[in-house]
């Protein structure tokens, strides 16, 4: 079970790819900031002032430092393994088999719950919009959120879920200028948002700054939450061996994209807590209610004017209560147009990580069948597709993104030890980049995941560890015997020319 996959065999194999080298800075930044801004801005805001009030400003930084010295780290190995299957590929390599295998599980929790959360957050956004229509259509009470806010089941996330998965099925490709569209939407409904709403700032609104303190169920814990803000940063290193001299241009791209990403979160941040507010809400004796909890809502109910933190579409929310209901409306529609990219490519880097663990053997061979007519991962496609909309009926944003986010951490972690072990066992190996400073980067970056990892609610930590048991009785009953790794077949069968093919997109 400590076997690797040949890093020689892989690096054989993308060798073979001879990609041109083409990507610039401007190009890998714009790339990262396309990947980065979606989700956590548009539908976790409300969730981090739940947590820490205004002191959310503090959360984006904390969550933005973790992912820059983790990027740097996720840069070396993907200018060394330019190859499909994320960090997955990389633990294979470097830290063996069941390592691989405990990240690839885990990364189910990063890709396919976060697509959950994503369609949540839409979905959010959506029942506000039709609310506020010239002719209102209001979606029953029922049929728009799940158990956790009175619901019975979130009728549209579950409806956005199985259009991407129809699509994905299809194979649907979307093209990088259609891309480059969905992703200024996203930063002039910012840059509206900012332009309007920070000129209205109150300073007394910012105070008390930590109402909750640092804790658990404070700053540093709405930085564990909004983390899931950052994610999608690995665009910029997965594209290291297209990158024109990627020793300079990758941390350009890399730490720009993210210093940028952060300015803006800051920016939105300060401009809905100052114009609004953005204090928690407490519970009828003082209490503190959880993001996303029945008491958090039957609290909220019992208010005559609904606070951020009580809104499912925070920024548009904000907008109309200053006074701009029309470009509210239309930051609305701009998040209802864009955010279906990001559910597209979380379950798209889902269905790709289980294609490349079942051609490695680790998975039935099923899973990998490719549609004869689309050329697509039909039967995985689908099995991900009914997760994602089972999840995103019942569940809310917040604890789907907690969930998310103790699966990527873990694998965030897992890719800064492997690189200081590949720099040791392997030290003469070529590196298109390499990451400055190591030997305090990486172990920064494991702490920092691991820190983050501590800070998220007790049910997304209670969680990780008994999907990762759960992960390891499938690994012993079947991946450790089937493995092709163990059998001795070491191609690299996520670059075969029959492998799937899926939609192109930054975000």
């Amino acid at each position: 079970m400590w076997r690797v996959k040949s890093l020689d065999a892989v690096l054989a194999t993308a060798e073979k790819k001879s990609l041109h080298r083409s990507l610039g800075p401007i190009q890998l930044t714009l790339l990262g900031i396309g990947g980065v801004i979606g989700t956590g801005i548009f539908v976790l805001t409300a969730e981090a002032a739940q947590k820490a009030g205004p002191g959310m400003m503090m959360s984006f930084v904390i969550a933005g430092a973790v992912s820059a010295v983790a990027a740097l780290c996720y840069a070396e190995l993907a200018s060394m393994v330019p190859v499909s299957g994320s960090a997955y590929t990389y633990s294979y390599a470097v830290l063996g088999e069941l390592v691989a295998w405990l990240v690839g599980w885990a990364l189910i929790l990063e890709y396919a719950v976060a697509a959950s959360a994503v369609a949540v957050g839409w979905s959010g956004y959506i029942v506000g919009l039709l609310a506020h229509l010239p002719h209102p259509i209001v979606v029953p009470a029922a049929l728009a959120a799940g158990p956790y806010a009175g619901g019975v089941f979130n009728l549209l996330a579950v409806f956005i879920s199985m259009v991407i998965t129809v699509l994905l099925v299809i194979g649907t490709k979307e093209s990088a200028n259609v891309n480059a569209v969905l992703v200024a939407i996203k930063l002039v409904a910012l840059a509206a948002f900012v332009a309007l709403a920070v000129p209205a700032i109150h300073m007394q609104n910012f105070h008390p700054f930590t109402p909750n303190g640092w804790g658990t169920v404070g700053v540093v814990g709405a930085a564990s939450s909004i983390f899931f803000a950052y994610v999608g940063f690995d665009a910029v290193s997965t594209a290291a061996e297209e990158t024109r001299n990627p020793q300079r241009n990758l941390p350009i791209g890399l730490i720009g994209s993210l210093a940028i990403c952060t300015v803006i979160y800051l920016l939105v941040a300060a401009g809905a807590i100052g114009s609004y507010g953005a204090q928690p809400v407490f519970g009828p004796h003082g209490e503190q209610l959880e993001p996303g909890s029945m008491a958090l809502a039957a609290q909220c109910s019992s208010l005559a004017v609904e606070p951020l933190v009580c809104s499912k579409e925070a920024l548009a929310h904000v907008l109309r209560s200053i006074n701009h209901p029309l470009v509210g409306n239309l930051l609305g529609l701009a998040a209802g147009i864009a955010l279906p990219t990001v559910i597209l490519m979380m379950m798209f880097g889902q269905t790709r990580i289980f294609f490349v663990m079942s051609r490695d053997g680790l998975l039935p061979e099923v899973l990998s069948r490719v549609h004869p007519r689309f050329r697509t991962p039909h039967v995985v496609t689908w099995i991900t597709g009914v997760a994602v909309a089972f999840a995103a009926a019942f569940l809310p944003v917040g604890q789907l993104a907690d969930i998310s986010n103790s699966g990527t951490l873990f694998a965030f972690a897992v890719v800064s030890i492997a690189v200081l072990v590949l720099r040791h066992t392997a030290p003469d190996r070529a590196r298109p980049f390499r990451t400055p400073w190591i030997w305090f980067f990486a172990p920064l970056s494991a702490l920092g995941c691991l820190v983050l990892f501590f800070f998220l609610p007790t049910p997304a930590m209670i969680l990780f560890p008994v999907w990762s048991a759960i992960g390891l009785l499938f690994y012993f009953a079947y991946g450790y015997r089937k493995s092709h790794v163990g059998r001795g077949l070491m191609e690299v069968p996520e670059l075969q020319p029959d492998a799937p093919r899926g939609p192109i997109t930054g975000d």
